[in-house]
């Protein structure tokens, strides 16, 4: 073993489970592997009860399993925390081990005289708790994992079995996220109860009995699979400093927060509430966003008033004037958004132990409200269903490290068949309900886009800047187009484009396209003199035949040069999309460009009515984020873009990372580049989306242009 150190017992054994409290020692031994904490945490899905705490836990993660001890249903939670050996010389950063698990809102009824609580869909447990000697612990500074135990006789032999197992584990490590299942979500009794739960909330405040509550709804869905391989999922998305899963054998909780509630080591306590938020554009725009956010009078407002509850639940345990605010109202980033954080320290009274700190400071303010009391009456009488782990906090209490908890926000509960999300904000005197409910929304896609998931068509935020209109259906007896770029006399691509064409053609007709239409397409774009256009035209005939033409235009000699205007988008919902067919109407879409006033720049983008990019209208849409190319995929809602297929070619010779995937709008907010691809115009920057972002022509896009047009001027000279 690397090092021992050793640790007193502690003054309140729990009788039948003396190898907990005994004399102990710190155990800990570095285990080299390269594997991520979502990849480690996989390895112990069938484990009895494992848990996993990724992002900035202990300075990195800590994942667990097999524990020694379970609280039960009549032990109080708060107590049972401090049953604790004491550390006498522990190393600095250790964990060891400690009580891990989570803290219902629910419990809040505990400390708090509270009115009954409401309907309780599918009931977790009040709490869930439980004992580990030891856990892998993952220290991000020195980027290496490390067994610790708190070391006891009794267990020895067992704790050496674990060390060697969990070192087998990582060395040979095989495991793999597995499918799951996930259906839409949607609030189960519509959107109504919320917003009138707002206006009942608003009501309060003019009537002096709150100055703020944070009402919340929640948003369930059917579920098959595994929770560990969702919260894997999400974490590797998302990437939250508070992560953490707890599996219970019939119930798990996925936590994907930013929050952290409480943080004690020695003395020392510290939280940090979230108040206030905006949604992060491009990092072109972070600064202008950061702006808005710090002068925002609501939200800095919000924060103080959050700030002064945890102000007052720390005075209550600690000593009188050690409770300071170092940090008020700074702006700190997170997965697509802004927060106005806070920081509130103060040190604990040598009476106070952590069963009293908790008492006096949970549930968290930040999500209940001011007064605090009276906040939790009122969401007691309002919410359409009651809480359960959400809203409360999960983490551990250490001999050696001490107490770190998380809010428990963004955060998926699992049980029956069924999985649920609550979603919610502070309401104030000038909320207005039916923007607080499609915020509801809004905040919940991020997170279900992270696992795959999505919002019942139903239900969900508009988005940003969009159109809405169900009028772009083409009218299909028209037919089908095909357009073909002519340099020098030669079709680019055309035998990708006539395969597609004869697709369609099949699957809409059920026939074939013209035997001479190739010896066509050579002849008229052997006419060209100039770079030039040319459309081939298909449309149904009377038993089953079609009629075709060709013709040709010529067209701007900058579509295949490196420089270019970029194209603006207007985000317009088309549900389902347009479909795999090139189809030869477009006047809806001339038509509903004039009614809005697009200008010549400017061109449509089609999101589907989940929120998902589809394309746009000339062309298909890449995201460039963190270097990788995101693009949707070609799933009978999209056409299959021959240039778009050329460019993934292109970025696979060069190396380039490449996602083909779903993607919701507000995910462009993350992108660094965006551009279109179109068998006329080659490549085309994306400047602008209404409602979602600017960016600049940068250097991948201009690499990808480059060699797309080097490509087809080489061809073009075959």
């Amino acid at each position: 073993m690397n090092e021992r150190t050793a640790v007193g017992t502690s003054s309140k054994p729990a009788p039948d489970h003396d190898a907990a409290l005994g004399e102990a020692w710190l155990v800990r031994e570095e285990l080299p592997s390269s594997l991520t904490a979502a990849e480690v945490a996989l390895l112990f899905r069938d484990d009895q009860r494992p848990f996993a705490l990724v992002g900035n836990w202990g300075g990195g993660a800590i994942i667990g399993s097999a524990p020694l001890r379970v609280a039960g249903a009549d032990d109080d939670p708060f107590s049972i925390i401090t049953e604790l050996p004491v550390a006498k010389d522990g190393i600095h950063g250790a964990i060891g081990g400690g009580w891990f698990g989570y803290f219902g809102y629910q419990l809040g009824g505990r400390i708090e005289d509270l009115p009954r609580v409401p309907h309780r869909p599918i009931p977790l447990p009040e709490f869930s708790l439980a004992y580990y000697d030891h856990l892998l612990h993952y220290d991000k500074n020195h980027q290496v994992w490390c067994f610790e135990a708190l070391w006891t006789p009794q267990r020895a032999t067992v704790l050496r079995s674990r060390l060697e197992l969990f070192r087998k584990r990582l060395a040979e490590s095989t495991e793999r996220q597995r499918d799951y299942r996930i259906g839409g979500f949607a609030p189960p009794d519509g959107k109504a109860d919320h917003q009138a739960g707002v206006r009942r909330v608003i009501e309060h405040i003019f009537e002096g009995d709150v100055f703020q509550v944070n009402l919340c709804m929640r948003l369930e869905a059917s579920f098959s699979g595994g929770p560990l391989d969702v919260f894997c999922a999400g974490v590797q998305r998302l990437k939250p400093p508070y992560a953490a899963f707890i599996g219970n054998p019939s119930s798990a909780i996925a936590s994907f927060s930013p929050e952290l509630f409480l943080r004690r080591v020695g003395r020392q306590v510290f939280t940090s509430p979230i108040k206030g938020t905006i949604s992060c554009l491009s990092s072109h725009e972070a600064s202008e966003q950061v702006r808005k956010l710090l002068e925002s009078d609501k939200d800095r407002a919000e924060n103080v008033m959050i700030v002064d509850l945890m102000r007052n639940d720390l005075g209550r345990v600690c000593k009188p004037g050690s409770v300071k605010v170092p940090s008020l109202c700074r702006a700190e980033a997170h997965p697509g958004l802004w927060h106005l954080v806070s920081d509130v320290v103060g040190e604990l009274r040598d009476d106070v132990d952590d069963a009293a700190l908790l008492r006096a400071t949970f549930p968290p303010g930040s999500v209940t409200g001011a007064p605090k009391i009276r906040a939790m009456e009122r969401i007691a009488e309002l919410e359409g269903s009651a809480r359960e782990a959400y809203t409360g906090s999960v983490g551990y209490v250490s001999p050696l490290a001490g107490v770190e908890l998380n809010v428990v926000i963004r955060t998926l509960e699992f049980a029956g068949g069924r999985v649920w999300l609550g979603v919610g904000g502070g309401i104030v005197s000038d909320s207005d309900p039916q923007a607080e409910t499609e915020e509801c929304f809004t905040k919940a896609v991020p997170l279900l886009r992270a696992i795959g998931a999505s919002l019942d068509g139903h239900f969900g935020p508009p988005s940003q800047g969009s159109i809405a209109t169900n009028e772009l259906r083409p009218d299909v007896r028209r037919g089908l187009i095909e357009t073909l770029l002519v340099v020098r006399g030669v079709a680019v691509e055309r035998d990708a484009h006539l395969d597609r064409l004869s697709a369609s053609v099949d699957a809409l007709y059920q026939e074939s396209l013209p035997v001479g239409i190739l010896g066509e397409v050579q002849l008229a774009a052997g006419k060209c003199r100039d770079i030039s256009r040319l459309r081939i035209s298909v449309s149904p005939r009377e038993r089953g035949h079609v009629a075709w033409s060709i013709d040709a235009e010529a067209v701007d000699h900058s579509i295949i040069q490196a420089s270019g205007e970029g194209s603006e988008l207007v985000p317009v919902r088309v549900g389902g999309g347009l479909g795999p067919h090139k189809w030869r109407d477009r006047d809806r879409l001339a038509e509903l460009a004039a009614r809005h006033g697009l200008a010549k720049s400017q061109e449509f983008l089609m999101i589907d009515r989940n929120g998902d990019v589809l394309e746009s209208e000339r062309g298909n849409l890449f995201a460039v984020v963190d270097g990788c190319l995101l693009t949707s995929p070609s799933d009978g809602r999209i056409l299959p873009g021959v240039t778009r297929a050329r460019v993934l070619s292109i970025a696979g010779r060069l190396g380039m990372a490449a996602l083909v995937e779903s993607q919701a709008l507000d995910r462009l907010t993350e992108a660094d580049e965006v551009f279109l691809t179109s068998a006329i115009r080659g490549i085309v920057p994306v400047v602008s989306c209404r409602g979602n972002g600017r960016w600049p022509s940068g250097p991948i896009t201009l690499r990808l242009k480059n060699e797309l047009a080097e490509l087809w001027l080489q061809r073009a000279s075959l």
